[in-house]
């Protein structure tokens, strides 16, 4: 097996991974819409608050997914998974495939509804001890996960040496 023919350029995310943030952005405004709103109707009787909370706070979420998917990047190099996401906070992280313990490819019911799957990635010894990386297609997933594997036994082996 030769490492050269598992690794690959820069890749980014499938763009339906976007409308997967979006209607998160949607879930998590209209809860706090109704959290706050309901509370200023019932209290102050102010109908507008509720639906002003949660256009702000879509508006933020929304633009927030764009950007993040616009960041988002992952590559297979040689010896190492790099990763490179993060709107507020730019984060850049490289996994030598030594570390990996074991890559799980998993598909929530959102993710099956938008035809995507997330790739997990534990390591080890790190605080965190896992990273995703979320809108592949399934395809793409299982090839990760199986490219993954491959490069961490023979890191492995070479490990040994």
């Amino acid at each position: 097996m030769d490492v050269g023919d598992l690794v690959g350029p820069e890749r980014r995310l499938d763009p339906k991974v976007r409308y997967v943030w979006v209607l998160q952005a949607a879930i998590s405004s209209l809860i706090f819409g109704v959290m706050v709103g309901l509370p200023a109707f019932l209290v102050f009787e102010r109908p507008f608050v509720g639906p002003a909370v949660f256009f702000l706070v879509f508006t933020v979420g929304a633009t927030l997914a764009v950007f993040r998917y616009r960041r988002w990047s992952y590559q297979v190099r040689e010896d190492s998974l790099f990763l490179d996401r993060g709107v507020v906070t730019q984060t850049r992280t490289v996994v030598p495939y030594v570390r990996i313990q074991h890559v799980d490819a998993s598909r929530g019911p959102v993710e099956r509804a938008f035809g995507l799957a997330t790739a997990v990635v534990y390591t080890a010894g790190s605080r965190g001890a896992d990273v995703s990386i979320p809108g592949l297609t399934p395809e793409r997933a299982d090839d990760l996960q199986d490219r993954l594997k491959r490069l961490a036994i023979a890191a492995e082996g070479e490990d040994a040496v």
